[in-house]
């Protein structure tokens, strides 16, 4: 889409104005100033200076003299009827005389420089004067003076160059709600034979940077119309009936050319309620809505006008701007899933040369919970860092590193720990990583780090999940808090004292722990009572207790005993491991950095698991074989695949599923890379050499699998 430029209409009253003054400048005030530079003498004087000849010219008229003498200064006497020797004197002075004034420059010349060139001074001067004004008084829109009340919107029409529905990723959903606008104002006839009519308008919900405004574009490029673009806050006025004007001359242009779409972005900024609770009393604002609303019921919806609306606070907006008839519906533009994300990095990435290292689906997994703007912000770092590398191609490990900057920002390389900071943070850090192995509902470690970063941290463990999840039980969300307070629990294992390094973390725990008493109904003491509210689900997301002062207390004392018990469940795990926690946390001391694949090597170096087989160049079905391990009752379950179906759906309503299920899930320990660490929790400490017995065995039932399907594929590995 172009934008459209307003033409600025001339200012001729400007121009007349500026006309007059020039015209008073040069008859009264050019004299006065030439008058002014003129000495005034006696006519004494005047003969004196003739007969010493110290004139050089001598000008006369009607009833006054002008003369100048050698050096050049101009004097000025009245004239004497009575002295007729004057002219003989100035003939023996040898002074030039004359009774008429000679004109001394053309008449073109002398209007140029007395008019024409004025007026385009004082014109410059003038627009810019005005644009610094208008600037000033209304950021860059009319002021005051110069179109009071008119709308600044931006008009785009259509182009080539426009944004499609193929420029936006990730929103599947929202694309095709709004596709069917786009098809109404193609072909409205369609609707109309059959009765129905098109919405008048579509309020588009979401967080920010989720690409609302790209879709509102993406919409008026896909149907090819006029595009008004407009953000609530410019409605907003320090007169009152400031806003309802440009409301009014709004859907005027509107009406001039449509069909078209209307975007207000950020419209709860004069959209909120009128409740008291929402900040409602202002009487500028409330006239702008009731203006907007009146407009809405107002024009014709088979005239093709169409509004579009965008934020990302609903809660707040008037419920009668939100009926049927004018925001009709409500379109949501939710955070993208992993689909949507690698969607998303490939369409911000289309530009950007790539190497054949580059794998979106892992960065996709890396990165939950990330919006449109963080992913493209994400693509651009790692361009950055290519090119600073000296490569022409971005990496793998470009984008590692460019989703790393966005999270914690870049390596602070002035910072340099002293030794004992430096083994604590190793030990904080190696601490969350172990104790994620241990806990069986863990996400796998994909990096630990001590390098300080610019955002404050002093290092951090980096977690990737095997697959994206929409819900989380609450064996999940007490891991979760288990592997928080970890980094805390060796801090005071190993040193016998905490630091101030594990203030996030229990910020991040606390926060948890309160969700799941007060909004998941996962405390046994409240049960399923609701006891806090979100207010801004889409901003930050804090909930606010609603309950009273003696329940909230009993809160933070349900709070207080969850995380102390996960505290002392860490410090135990971590105690009973203590010869994993020393060795990683050297090697992390001396290397710094370590990947998610180093650290399981030592985890299982130092616990005596087998390296499970590596299944890079492996066809799927062989992957899946090798994955597979069997159980004595008959049943089986793959780690690469996930559990069968047989297996999700075993035991459901019997009593006794968690005695049977055991023990398929201590088989799969070290099947797979990161799966490892999930089961060791489930099972006492003491049996791990009877699990690694039992593991060993399953793994060669699992390979006699293969080789019946593909033989001789695995028997050198067996040989070696």
């Amino acid at each position: 889409m172009k934008e459209v430029k307003t033409p600025r209409k001339p200012f001729i009253f400007y121009y007349i104005i500026v006309l007059l003054v020039l015209m008073l400048v040069n008859m009264f005030v050019m004299p006065m100033i030439r008058e002014a530079s003129i000495k005034k003498v006696d006519y004494n004087e005047f003969m004196n200076m003739t007969l010493n000849k110290q004139i050089k010219k001598v000008e006369i008229d009607d009833s006054q003299i002008t003369f100048t003498d050698q050096n050049g200064t101009v004097y000025k006497t009245s004239k004497m009827d009575g002295d007729w020797g004057l002219t003989e004197r100035l003939y023996r002075s040898g002074a030039e005389f004359t009774t008429q004034v000679q004109e001394q420059m053309s008449p073109i010349l002398s209007f140029l420089l007395s008019w024409i060139i004025p007026i385009v001074l004082f014109s410059a001067l003038g627009y810019y004067a005005q644009k610094k004004m208008m600037n000033k008084m209304s950021g860059g829109g009319p002021n005051m003076m110069f179109g009071m009340g008119k709308s600044n919107a931006k008009v785009y029409v259509p182009s080539e160059e426009g944004i499609r529905f193929s420029d936006v990723a990730g929103e599947d959903e929202a694309k095709e709600n709004l596709a069917e606008i786009v098809d109404y104002l193609h072909q409205p006839s369609k609707y109309s034979e059959i009765g129905a009519s098109m919405p008048k308008g579509v309020l588009l919900v979401g967080p920010p940077g989720t690409g609302k405004t790209m879709l509102a574009k993406a919409v008026a490029g896909e149907a090819n119309v006029p595009f008004f673009s407009i953000s609530g806050s410019e409605f907003v006025e320090m007169f009152v009936g400031m806003g309802a004007s440009k409301v009014r001359d709004l859907f005027k242009q509107a009406k001039e050319k449509a069909p078209c779409i209307v975007f207000i972005d950020e419209i709860d900024a004069i959209g909120k309620s009128r409740d008291s609770r929402y900040g409602g009393g202002n009487d500028e604002r409330e006239q702008t809505l009731n203006q907007l609303l009146a407009e809405m019921d107002g024009f014709d919806s088979s005239k093709g006008i169409f509004i579009l609306a965008a934020t990302n606070r609903p809660e707040v907006l008037d419920k009668a701007l939100l009926r049927p008839g004018r925001l009709d519906r409500r379109v949501i533009v939710d955070k993208p899933d992993l689909k949507g994300r690698i969607e998303t990095l490939k369409v911000h990435s289309k530009d950007v040369l790539m190497d054949d290292t580059v794998n979106f689906e892992e960065i996709g997994l890396a990165t939950s919970g990330a919006v449109g703007s963080d992913l493209a912000n994400m693509i651009n770092e790692a361009a950055i860092a290519a090119v600073k590398a000296g490569r022409k191609y971005v990496s793998q490990k470009d984008l590692f590193e460019a989703v790393e900057v966005v999270i914690a920002g870049k390596e602070k390389k002035d910072r340099v720990l002293s030794k004992e900071e430096k083994q604590t943070v190793a030990y904080h850090e190696v601490g969350h990583a172990l104790v994620t192995a241990l806990k069986k509902d863990s996400e796998p470690v994909q990096k630990i780090t001590i390098v300080p970063r610019t955002m404050g941290s002093l290092g951090y463990v980096m977690q990737v999940p095997e697959e994206e999840k929409y819900l989380q039980n609450k064996d999940e969300l007490m891991a979760r808090l288990v592997t928080l307070v970890a980094g805390r629990a060796a801090e005071e294992i190993v040193f016998g004292k905490v630091t101030t390094g594990a203030a996030n973390d229990i910020e991040k725990a606390t926060k948890i722990a309160k969700a799941m008493i007060t909004q998941y109904g996962m405390s046994d003491r409240f049960g399923l009572m609701n006891l806090a509210t979100v207010d801004d689900p889409y901003l930050n997301g804090n909930a606010r207790l609603d309950c009273s002062d003696e329940t909230a207390a009993q809160i933070d004392e349900e709070v207080k005993n969850m995380l102390k018990e996960c505290y002392e469940e860490a410090k135990q795990l971590l105690i009973e491991n203590r010869d994993v926690l020393d060795k990683i946390a050297h090697y992390l001391y001396d290397h710094e950095t370590i990947t998610g694949k180093e650290f399981m090597k030592i985890f299982r170096e130092v616990k005596g698991i087998p390296e499970p087989v590596d299944t890079t160049g492996f066809t799927h079905s062989e992957k899946v074989a090798e994955s597979v391990t069997f159980n004595e009752d008959g049943s089986y379950s793959s780690t690469l695949n996930g559990p069968t179906e047989s297996d999700i759906w075993k035991g459901i309503g019997d009593t006794s599923s968690n005695s049977a299920s055991s023990g398929a899930d201590n088989t799969s320990l070290g099947s797979s890379e990161y799966g490892t660490q999930a089961d060791t929790s489930s099972t006492a400490y003491g049996t791990l050499e009877a699990d690694k017995q039992e593991n060993a065995d399953n793994k060669d039932a699992a390979k006699s699998t293969v080789n019946v399907e593909k033989p001789g594929i695995f028997n050198n590995s067996n040989n070696e």
